[in-house]
């Protein structure tokens, strides 16, 4: 295993754990926000991706163990441990997410940027999507079986042209404002009409799939 594979492991696993402390401090007072800030925070090791030489490690040693361990905490876990963070929303959130990081190391390990793009769309964009609607919006609808807000949506489509931009930029990769603009909306859309936690999978995917298309 290469140096940079230690040490991205190392920071991986450090920067979740301490995550996980910071939100149940917070957990008992505000369990929505602790869940999202979690959610939104995570998102930040896609600037740790550069690190990784190996696509095995990537996905295998550092994405695909968390699909375990956070199923094994959700609600639907066989363990039935009660944890308050995966318990106060929905329950296999947190696993789409590791789902959808693994996938994308599988596919995308020699084209970090794109990983990075789908790991933005479900932390940054979703997260605050979730956050502003939950504290802010008045304008609810609701497609697909779960509440959505106009300001939530709105939210996310101006946070990921922001952090969309701040990615790529991190990556040296060429910015065109149409694709971001483009592959910001399509995320929104997908994450809006998608319910029950699988716009962790939704949102991601198709950011993806449009950046892809877009860029080809």
């Amino acid at each position: 295993m290469d140096t940079g594979d230690i040490l991205g492991l190392v920071l991986v696993y450090g920067y979740v754990v301490l995550l996980l402390l910071i939100s149940e401090k917070v957990i008992n007072k505000h369990p929505n926000f602790s869940r999202k800030f979690l959610h939104i925070m995570v998102g930040n090791v896609l600037f740790i991706l550069p690190l990784f030489q190996s696509r095995w490690v990537m996905a295998l040693l550092t994405a695909a163990p968390f699909i375990l361990l956070t199923f094994l905490i959700s609600p639907y876990s066989p363990l039935k441990i009660k944890d308050k963070i995966s318990g106060s929303g929905h329950g296999l959130g947190l696993v789409y997410y590791a789902i959808s990081w693994t996938v994308l190391a599988l596919i995308f390990f020699d084209q970090p940027w794109i990983i990075a793009v789908g790991i933005a769309a479900m932390s940054y964009g979703d997260g605050m999507a979730s956050l502003i609607g939950m504290k802010y919006g008045k304008i609810r609808y609701n497609i697909s079986g779960d509440n959505k807000t106009l300001e939530g949506s709105l939210t996310m489509l101006m946070v990921l042209v922001i952090t969309l931009t701040v990615v790529l930029a991190y990556y040296a990769v060429p910015i065109n404002p149409l694709v971001i603009v483009s592959v910001a909306l399509v995320a929104t859309v997908f994450e809006g009409i998608t319910p029950k936690g699988l716009d962790n999978l939704t949102a991601c995917f198709s950011a993806v799939a449009t950046y892809i298309v877009l860029t080809l």
